[in-house]
Parts: structure tokens; sequence; C-alpha cells
């Protein structure tokens, strides 16, 4: 089975135990993405956010065959607790042969793909979206160490990965990619 992996925020300049196999390409599926998720270390995470305009994201082969393992690994790298059910999201392109994420995979070959599905976070409430005001009060609250990881992981996230939220936090803070 030959798996890919979709991207959008760290993930991609650090795949931790996920087991990438070659370069991220860019011409992926556009997946309605946002800097939404108020992560652990302080930074506007990007996560999938359903009333988001969609971007194009990122995409890379997974060197296993194996779906299960290529989602244990995954969920390894996000830290995310065994007891949690939601967080990685998977589709078999072969059992799924409609809409739009099947379609994009078939045209690649793609047998199966996975992507974290950890959902938006506002104030420690997972689903909760921040609004825009709120997300630039966070990011130009921080200081110190936890404002540097914030911008690095900013910085960092692809350039084409271009949102409503990241346009505002350029214009208003200045953070650049």
């Amino acid at each position: 089975m030959r798996i890919a992996c979709l991207g959008w925020g760290s993930l991609i300049w650090k795949p931790g135990a996920l087991p990438v196999k070659g370069e991220w390409h860019q011409d992926g599926p556009s997946v309605p993405i946002e800097f939404s998720r108020i992560g652990d270390g302080g930074e506007l995470a990007t996560a999938i956010c359903l009333n988001a305009e969609p971007v194009p994201v990122l995409w890379a082969w997974l060197a296993t065959e194996d779906l299960a393992i290529a989602c244990e690994l995954l969920k390894e790298r996000e830290a995310i607790p065994e007891k949690r059910i939601d967080g990685i999201g998977s589709l078999i392109v072969t059992h799924s042969p409609v809409g739009m994420l099947a379609k994009w995979a078939q045209r690649r070959d793609i047998d199966a793909l996975v992507w974290t599905g950890l959902p938006p976070r506002c104030n420690h409430i997972e689903n909760r979206v921040p609004s825009l005001q709120a997300a630039l009060a966070h990011l130009d609250g921080l200081q110190g160490e936890e404002r540097e990881h914030a911008r690095d992981y900013f910085s960092r996230v692809p350039k084409q990965i271009d949102t409503a939220y990241r346009r505002a936090i350029e214009e208003n803070l200045g953070w650049r990619s």
C-alpha cells in the first residue's frame, strides 16, 4: 500500500517519528486550514478549520506500507494520548473512491492518506476557534522564549498556507515567513 501524509505545519520541518520518504511536495489538495490552535508552547498552530478558506497543503510519501503503523507513528509524533480517539485522520482511497481527497490521491497513485486532525483550540477549549482579535491578542501578549517559539513556528509554516489569520498577523505584528 502506497501511503502519503498531508502536512501544513511543524510536521513539515520536524517529522520526528514519522517515516517521511523524500521531500514534501507542494501540490497537495486544498484543505480548509487556519492558524486556529493555541499550542502547548504558546504558538498559534495551523489546524483544519471548517470555516476557513481552503489552501493547498503539502504531502509526502511515507516509508511504511501499513496504514495502522502510519497512524500510530503520526499519533506518536503529535504526542496524542493513546486514549484520545480523534487527532489523526486517514483515508483508504479504494474504500472511498469519491470526494476531493480521494480524487486528488487517485491522480497520484496514492492508496491511503493520513493527516493530523487535532481541532482548533482556544483558552484550552477544544473545537473553539479563536477570533482573529483573540488570536492577535494572544500572540502579542507572549513574552520571552514563548514569543520567540511562536514567531519561529509562524515563520516556518510554508508560504502557500496563505490564510486570513496569517495575513493579519503579518500586518498587525510584523511577523514574516
